[in-house]
């Protein structure tokens, strides 16, 4: 017999609000409290993230995304920071078309897109978009900060250098001026913007993901 998985439940309004760890705990709070607000999630961190939100962000979506990770594993990596962007990039074939394009984490509200190139990688794409970010967060003197699951492109950026061995041919002739114009533009502008890898086995794919795996 299969062991059940413990849940957690987050208690928005009830006769009293926070994280309980059984059903029992729960239903006490939630029993006779009218308009009550609740919902199970399958970790306390994801709970206790819950409660700091607001209930109609959590009720009635379904994540269909299960980590394959460890408890301990998952507490210590924690939940997204749902104040930021995040960035990402697609490409059919390699090289092939690629595009990529910007979102707001929490809402999925698309900010940027570019594309499709001809003759593209996923690390250029992945590259442009972080930059791309950048400016775009510059521009609106935001302090979001940026998520990226390219670990590869989080180091071209800091080096500011595209450091693609994919070679210059007339066919992607106005992809590599976007990329020499990104570069420039980390040559010659500061950011404050904090760029973090998005924890793809903690969390699932990253919001600005393309849905095309």
């Amino acid at each position: 017999m299969s062991k059940k998985k413990k849940k957690y439940y987050t208690v928005w309004k009830g006769h009293k609000t926070g994280v309980f760890e059984s059903w029992d705990d729960c239903k006490a709070m939630i029993k006779d409290f009218q308009g009550a607000q609740y919902k199970s999630f399958s970790t306390f961190q994801a709970a206790k993230e819950a409660l700091k939100g607001n209930y109609k962000d959590y009720i009635g979506k379904s994540s269909k995304f299960k980590s394959e990770l460890s408890e301990d594993q998952l507490k210590k990596i924690g939940q997204p920071n749902y104040k930021s962007i995040a960035v990402d990039a697609a490409v059919s074939g390699n090289p092939g078309k690629m595009e990529y394009r910007g979102v707001d984490t929490k809402t999925k509200k698309q900010l940027f897109i570019q594309g499709p190139f001809e003759e593209g990688t996923n690390n250029i794409g992945e590259f442009l978009a972080i930059v791309h970010g950048l400016a775009f967060l510059k521009k609106h003197n935001s302090n979001l900060i940026m998520y990226t699951d390219s670990r590869t492109a989080i180091s071209w950026v800091k080096k500011k250098k595209c450091n693609t061995k994919l070679e210059r041919t007339e066919k992607n002739k106005p992809l590599f001026e976007l990329v020499d114009r990104a570069e420039n533009w980390l040559k010659t502008n500061t950011y404050t913007t904090v760029i973090v890898k998005w924890e793809t086995k903690a969390w699932g794919e990253i919001p600005a993901d393309f849905g095309r795996k």
